[in-house]
């Protein structure tokens, strides 16, 4: 069998990691295994706060609907509850924008979701 040398496998595989620790402090930055450390770190968080990410803005949106419905009198379930029933298909992102950018769009939203609400209900 013969002999198997590794000399720009791992030269390069070495390098790639190094190259994505630029800028980390002290011998994360610098020196092989700790750098490979911080990066393996560095990838799961990167994997895991994706994910938190739009979990923390479905919270501020949320956030945002709520303080503008209730600014008109209507809490945020209720004027979701109202958005549902009037057919009102919007999602939690643009309902935020609309209550920042333009309050009049949001102010017609409001009513419709409240006639909803007044409006008998009428199921089976």
């Amino acid at each position: 069998m013969s002999r198997v040398k590794r000399g720009t496998h791992r030269r390069d595989r070495r390098r790639r990691v190094l190259k994505r620790t630029r800028g980390y402090r002290g011998m994360r930055g610098k020196l092989y295994r700790h750098a490979k450390q911080a990066v393996d770190r560095a990838l799961s968080y990167a994997y895991r706060d994706r994910r938190n990410r739009k979990r923390d803005f479905r919270r501020l949106w949320i956030t945002r609907i709520n303080a503008a419905s209730r600014e008109r009198g209507l809490p945020y379930a209720r004027f979701s509850q109202g958005l549902a029933r009037a057919g009102i298909a919007v999602n939690r992102k643009q309902l935020a924008e609309l209550a920042i950018h333009d309050p009049q769009a949001f102010d017609l939203l409001v009513s419709r979701a409240r006639a909803a609400l007044d409006a008998p209900a009428t199921g089976a």
